[in-house]
């Protein structure tokens, strides 16, 4: 039995959240309503819910989560109430020359969950079923709400072209950037640096793969890196941190011919010095933006469906790095801990279903 109401942490303004009591969501045509069992926070959500804002107010926040099927509306033929799913959080419009070419990321008109319609930090939320995936057996709801973050890293992963015996180096291990370090492994990296300035994620990405760790605030990946690679630097950089000074750091250690991939959002300008200009171009280095996920006109490389498959097979795991769990009525504070710098965390989940 659906109830007729549910909480769901909504956003007023910028700073300004507010856990309360909503109706739940009538489904439309084509539409599913989930109900959610774990929701996790993006890197973005912080910047977006404590700062920059979203599109309409009040909103209910969020976009990373799994959950059961609680109702359907219309004909959805691939779906049953109680399947267990996921679901991608950005709703292309289907009509721009982007969608028609199947790059649904770069859409110019598109919708998104927990920013521009309501998210996921509810009991329960609905989206298209067109977006919505089966869960494979054997993966809990705390991982498979970490799809969409091992997606965005896969994503970086093949902008990055990472091929068999080539050495990567991963710079910032938050949830993407360990994802990212497992997806190298995965595909063939014969070396994977990672790097970061906090010893306990350092500690995670060794667990999960990395060869060689570099802890920044102590001491300077570039000349750590070109040690051990006596002078010859990395054949595929990963930027996940976000940062203006990681992203200058990454081009200093790409080797010649190599790539060096932004993922991260850092929000701020970018200002390369002489040397890192000349080594760009003297190296012929190239440098590529990953946005988010996709490619699914081209199955082998449908990021979501490769990065569920993979969880199935428990080639690719989020447990080592999900550091805290919370009910819904804990968001406004959780968010400010965060914002405030008073949390270091990984992956943090909300419980939603919990009280």
């Amino acid at each position: 039995m659906i109830p007729k109401t549910m909480l769901a942490a909504r956003l007023y303004a910028p700073g300004d959240i507010r856990v309360e009591e909503v109706p739940i969501p009538e489904v439309g045509e084509s539409e599913v309503l989930i109900k959610v069992m774990a929701a996790g926070i993006c890197g973005s959500d912080p910047p977006r819910a404590m700062s920059t804002g979203t599109y309409s107010y009040p909103l209910t926040i969020g976009h990373e989560f799994a959950g059961e099927i609680a109702a359907i509306g219309g004909a959805v033929w691939d779906l049953a109430p109680g399947d267990r799913v996921t679901a991608i959080p950005l709703i292309p419009c289907g009509a721009c020359v982007y969608c028609k070419a199947g790059q649904y990321n770069l859409c110019d008109h598109y919708d998104y969950i927990g920013s521009r319609t309501d998210g996921a930090f509810a009991q329960y939320m609905k989206t298209r079923a067109e977006n919505v995936l089966r869960i494979p057996d054997g993966v809990d709801f705390e991982t498979a709400a970490t799809t969409d973050p091992a997606a965005v890293a896969l994503h970086s992963i093949r902008k990055a072209r990472i091929a068999v015996g080539d050495t990567v180096a991963v710079l910032g291990t938050g949830p993407i950037g360990l994802f990212a370090v497992q997806w190298a492994k995965i595909v063939g990296a014969v070396m994977v640096a990672a790097v970061d300035v906090y010893d306990e994620k350092l500690r995670v990405a060794r667990e999960l793969g990395a060869d060689l760790c570099i802890n920044a605030s102590r001491d300077d990946p570039v000349e750590a890196i070109n040690q051990v690679t006596f002078g010859k630097g990395i054949n595929r950089v990963i930027e996940t941190a976000g940062a203006s000074q990681t992203q200058h750091q990454a081009c200093l250690i790409a080797s010649k011919l190599g790539s060096v991939v932004f993922c991260g959002i850092s929000h701020a300008g970018l200002d390369l010095s002489e040397v890192a200009v000349d080594r760009v171009m003297r190296r012929e280095i190239s440098v590529v933006g990953s946005w988010n996920s996709g490619d699914v006109t081209v199955p082998h490389e449908d990021d979501w469906r490769t990065t569920l498959c993979f969880m199935g097979q428990g080639k690719l795991v989020a447990k080592p790095f999900i550091t805290h769990r919370h009910p819904l009525s804990e968001v406004p504070k959780v968010f400010a801990d965060i914002w405030n710098r008073h949390l270091v965390h990984g992956k943090v989940l909300f419980l939603p279903q919990q009280r």
